[in-house]
């Protein structure tokens, strides 16, 4: 009997450490586990998840059902005409006043991958002159968020941009939500949306 001990705690060792299953948040075909603030529009056209300003030209968000707090989230999304989006965590919306964190998606010299907190302390890291060119304008741009207690690291196309501490991160929770500037003008593609719990 005890020399099945070690393989017992070996496996409730594994179930422990093993890492959570990714999860697609946007299936292809419809706004399925996700809610709309605003009244700009959202919509699915050739498998890609478009965000487009609407007559309002006002913020529009597009948030998850679900509340993540601890994750690594990775997506695609491609600028057409002005690319002025985001992607926030550990949000929460009442009506289009959004409270948390955006992940800037923006054209180029213009901080994209830099932590921006809406309705709070403006700009907690923006994107230095050197790295500006890791954008590709017009292309499909990969990028990804991790986000761990209160350590927040963004990826953009492979690269490095931000990696911070922030306390008041650390005690936050809440969905994450796609932007529309405000403003008009704005359309941007999503697809491969995929988050880890962590």
């Amino acid at each position: 009997m005890n020399r099945f001990i070690p393989i017992v705690l070996c496996l409730i060792a594994l179930a422990f450490t093993a890492p959570t299953k990714k999860t697609r948040l946007f299936n292809g075909k419809d706004l399925t586990g996700w809610k709309v603030y605003g009244t700009e529009k959202w919509y699915v056209a050739d498998g890609n998840l478009i965000c487009e300003s609407g007559p309002d030209k006002g913020y529009g968000y597009l948030a998850t059902e679900k509340a993540y707090k601890n994750f690594d989230l990775s997506l695609q999304f491609k600028q057409e005409a002005n690319g002025n989006s985001g992607v926030f965590f550990r949000s929460s919306i009442e009506g289009t006043k959004i409270s948390g964190w955006q992940v800037e998606v923006a054209p180029k010299d213009h901080d994209t991958g830099g932590i921006y907190e809406s309705y709070g302390r403006g700009w907690l890291q923006q994107i230095p002159a050197e790295k500006e060119n890791i954008l590709k304008p017009e292309q499909w741009n990969d990028l990804r968020i991790r986000v761990v207690g209160d350590h927040v690291q963004t990826f953009l196309n492979g690269q490095l941009m931000v990696d911070m501490h922030d306390e008041k991160i650390g005690a936050a929770n809440g969905s994450i939500a796609l932007q529309i500037h405000d403003g008009g003008g704005i359309k941007v593609r999503w697809r491969k949306l995929v988050v880890q719990e962590l």
